[in-house]
This record gives structure tokens, C-alpha cells and sequence, in this order.
């Protein structure tokens, strides 16, 4: 692992300023570009951690803050150890944040994203990568078919409601994308559960998109985040192993 260096960058989008974490090796050459997503409880010090580790594989990794409408991070403070379980205040206080994010939001946000990227001296030219953590997997699902000149690769992990009855199911996406895709589900996730993992890589299959879908057989949803009680490290060095092929494959 390379040494990296890491800042914290404001980018512009259509609805304000979203800060974000900007982490890459330590030499600042550029390198090939990962727009990371985060999951619901937001930009904090695991999810940094996480792109730290992505950075030191040789990539320049950004990480927004999604919420960035509502402020700047920690949009919603929690505590070192998340446990809903023990705290059901944290979801009572996150979901009208998740409901607010609507599809075209998303959409646009990946716009300014990957512009932001694309004149960074610090990213490679060329295709971005995307990879995105339980809501972050329907993010970064969303930008590979709404940007497939952009996005040559993405990756899911223990993602929900992936492929719903919803008119605006990230799972219809499918026909657009053109980048090679790669999904761990959850094995014990209630927000993904088997229909939607059919249906899902039935879309993927029926489109013709590249993909891989593996089930993490005994892991929860969450299974990557080590500050909460669903982490699970076997599942979690599956992931990065994954991960990693998959952008050694696209760059």
C-alpha cells in the first residue's frame, strides 16, 4: 500500500456546495478516479478510513456527502459505535433524510461529481469507477445508467431495495449502463430479499450488462461497516478482494 494524502473539497453542484473527502497517493500523479458513495449514516471517520485503504491500492478516491442539502458533515451526529438497535432515535432521525434524496437528485449530483473528477488533476483522463455502501449501492447503480460514457465500472455492497415494484427502481437502470458491474449482496438483508436479487440480476442478465452477483452467505446488511454490529470481517475482506479485481479488470 501506497502512502496517500487526503483533503476535504467543496464541490459545486445545481442546489449548492457538497464537501467531500478526497483521498489519493501521497505523489499526486494522476490516477484512475473512484467516486465512492455512502451509506445512510454518512461521511464519518469508518467511511474515510475505507477510501484511505482504497487510495493506498493506487486511486484517487472522492467521497461526497450526499446530504450535503441539509449541511455540511456530520449532517446527523452519531455516535463512534452506531447500534439502532440500541438507539432507535438514529433512524427515526436518518430516514426523512434518505426519503429527501430522490432519483433526480441523485442524478444530478452524479453530474457535478464527475465533472468535478474529470478536471481534477489529481484523476486520470478516461472512465471513472464507482463503488457504493447499502443506499450508496443504488447511488452508484443510478450513475452508471444515467452517465455510461463516464462510468466503466461500479460496485455494490449490501445494497436495498435494488430492484422494487417502483416506477424509479435503480434496477431499471439496467438497459443504459455500459460499464462492467459488480454486486455482494447480504445474505441476511430484509431490504434485499431473494425475489429482488432474482429480479435484479434478471434485469442485469436481459440487458446484456457485464456483472457479476455473489450472495454473502451469513452476512447482515452492513456487513463492510466496521463501527456498527452488523460488521463482519470474513465478508468485508470478500468485498475488497472483489472490489479491487474489478478495478485492476476496468484500468
Amino acid at each position: 500500500m501506497t502512502d496517500v494524502r487526503a483533503t476535504t473539497v467543496d464541490i459545486p453542484t445545481e442546489d449548492g456546495v457538497a464537501d467531500s473527502y478526497l483521498v489519493h497517493p501521497a505523489d499526486g500523479r494522476p490516477r484512475p478516479a473512484v467516486l465512492f458513495y455512502q451509506d445512510a449514516y454518512g461521511l464519518r471517520p469508518h467511511l474515510r478510513a475505507m477510501a484511505d485503504r482504497l487510495a493506498g491500492a493506487g486511486y484517487t478516491v472522492l467521497v461526497p456527502n450526499v446530504f450535503y442539502r441539509l449541511g455540511r458533515t456530520p449532517v446527523v451526529n452519531l455516535p463512534e459505535f452506531i447500534d439502532p438497535g440500541a438507539d432507535p432515535t438514529i433512524w427515526e432521525r436518518l430516514g426523512p433524510i434518505l426519503s429527501a434524496l430522490t432519483p433526480d437528485l441523485v442524478e444530478r449530483d452524479a453530474d457535478a461529481f464527475l465533472r468535478w473528477l474529470a478536471d481534477s488533476p489529481l484523476a486520470a483522463a478516461g472512465p471513472v469507477a464507482v463503488t457504493g455502501y447499502c443506499m450508496g449501492a443504488g447511488l452508484a447503480l443510478r450513475t452508471a445508467g444515467t452517465h455510461p460514457d463516464r462510468v466503466a465500472a461500479a460496485a455494490g455492497f449490501h445494497g436495498g431495495q435494488l430492484a422494487t415494484d417502483a416506477p424509479d427502481s435503480p434496477h431499471l437502470q439496467a438497459s443504459n449502463i455500459t460499464a462492467e458491474l459488480y454486486f455482494g449482496h447480504a445474505d441476511e438483508d430484509p431490504s434485499l430479499p431473494p425475489e429482488q436479487v432474482a429480479r435484479f440480476e434478471e434485469a442485469l442478465t436481459a440487458a446484456g450488462v457485464r456483472h457479476t452477483c455473489e450472495v454473502y452467505t451469513g452476512a447482515r446488511h452492513g456487513y463492510t461497516q466496521a463501527d456498527t454490529p452488523a460488521y463482519d470481517r470474513e465478508a468485508d475482506e470478500r468485498h475488497w478482494a472483489a472490489l479491487l479485481d474489478l478495478l485492476k479488470r476496468t484500468f
